[in-house]
């Protein structure tokens, strides 16, 4: 009876067919299709019929819930680099908010999140990523003056989200 039961769990959890499983995937490379971008840093991919929420790592992207200026902008970017394709993921751990963070390669071989600083839709977010790649990319598309960097005093991601002071009136 053991072994039955042991069956009847390998084969409806998909490891007896070595299929990985969704719920786990940090430190692994699959290959996925995106299904839905939400901003320029995050989508969603479908993953052996699973949605699976992607971060990009190395980077951070304007906002686009609180309206910062180039958000829309970075998440049509991030849709012309991969939506609909089938993407290569690397990816490398789940964030507090259990999405994954992976570096992204798309059917064209590029790597998303290192187009997205050449293009100017992304900062390379020094506070998780110390690649010195990602930074030399960020200096030339400032340089250059592309996207975001036109804009004579760019606020970077991480200090539109800060809560902003109420004003105060008597």
């Amino acid at each position: 009876m053991g072994k039955i039961t042991a069956l009847i769990l390998l084969l409806f959890t998909g490891q007896a067919f070595g299929l990985a499983d969704p719920r786990n995937l940090k430190n692994t490379v699959f290959t996925a299709k995106v299904i839905r971008i939400l901003d320029g840093d995050t989508m969603e991919v479908l993953y052996q019929n699973t949605p699976i929420k992607i971060r990009l790592a190395h980077i951070d992207c304007p906002e686009k819930r609180r309206k910062q200026p180039f958000g829309n902008n970075a998440k049509i970017a991030l849709s012309d680099l991969c939506f609909g394709q089938n993407v290569t993921i690397q990816a490398q751990k789940y964030d507090r908010y259990k999405r994954l963070i992976a570096v992204v390669i798309n059917s064209r071989k590029q790597t998303v999140n290192q187009e997205m600083i050449k293009k100017g839709m992304a900062w390379h977010f020094k506070k998780y990523s110390t690649d010195p790649l990602y930074a030399q990319l960020e200096i030339e598309a400032r340089r250059n003056k592309v996207g975001l960097w036109k804009d004579a005093k760019p606020t970077p991601p991480w200090e539109w989200r800060k809560p902003k002071p109420k004003a105060f009136f008597l």
